[in-house]
């Protein structure tokens, strides 16, 4: 799946993915986390989601990044936030908006996830993957996995994940968003964490309501 794909659906606005409330999973599981107030929580392929102003809204920093910049400017927009943006002047594929929400940090980068380095978004204490694992086709996804981790990995080995995932019938529909099995998610993540799965519900893609989904949880702890 190429840029360009995110980039005429974000031009389209067929952006279904985008949720007008806050995820109720989100609400109901991040404190299996157990962060203290003001840490930073990465959501990878954040595009304007409000569960990020939910994050802010309870004490926590946020750093995400997104592939579009339309996105990303909509979002502080929407938030009615003028952000500072900054250009690394040895990396010109990546670019940071940065801005302050209920007292708490924002900076979204601008940039493919792969171009991006834990020296740039600098220290995680949690990833929060509502959407990216699950916008990953089946050949990507181990590359993605392993990115992630080395971008929020810190000396005391690798920081703690809330996962969401959707599973259905990939005979009736192949995303995106992609179905991921229990196994796939044990594949990709069991090498460096102890997986522990919270819920799995009933869920429904807007993009097919007919289709029987599953909506699972997952915690991702150190090992």
């Amino acid at each position: 799946m190429n840029p360009e794909f995110w980039q005429e659906r974000w031009k389209d606005k067929r952006i279904g993915f985008n949720q007008s409330a806050v995820q109720p999973l989100l609400v109901k599981y991040f404190t299996e986390l157990n962060l203290p107030a003001t840490s930073r929580v990465f959501v990878p392929l954040c595009g304007k989601s409000i569960d990020m102003v939910w994050l802010a809204s309870h004490g926590y920093n946020v750093v995400g990044v997104e592939l579009v910049e339309s996105a990303v400017q909509e979002f502080f927009t929407e938030q009615g936030i003028k952000p500072t943006i900054t250009e690394p002047t040895d990396n010109p594929a990546i670019k940071c908006y940065q801005g302050m929400l209920s007292g708490q940090t924002i900076a979204l980068w601008v940039a493919d996830i792969f171009a991006l380095t834990a020296d740039d978004i600098g220290h995680v204490d949690a990833v929060y993957d509502r959407a990216a694992l699950i916008a990953m086709p089946a050949d990507m996804r181990s590359k993605y996995s392993e990115q992630v981790r080395q971008l929020s990995s810190d000396i005391n080995g690798d920081t703690p994940q809330l996962l969401l995932t959707l599973n259905y019938d990939q005979s009736k529909r192949n995303g995106p968003p992609f179905s991921i099995s229990s196994e796939q998610v044990h594949q990709y993540y069991g090498n460096h964490y102890q997986i522990s799965e919270l819920e799995s519900e009933p869920s429904t893609l807007n993009a097919a309501p007919e289709l029987a989904v599953t909506e699972h949880v997952w915690l991702l702890e150190r090992v």
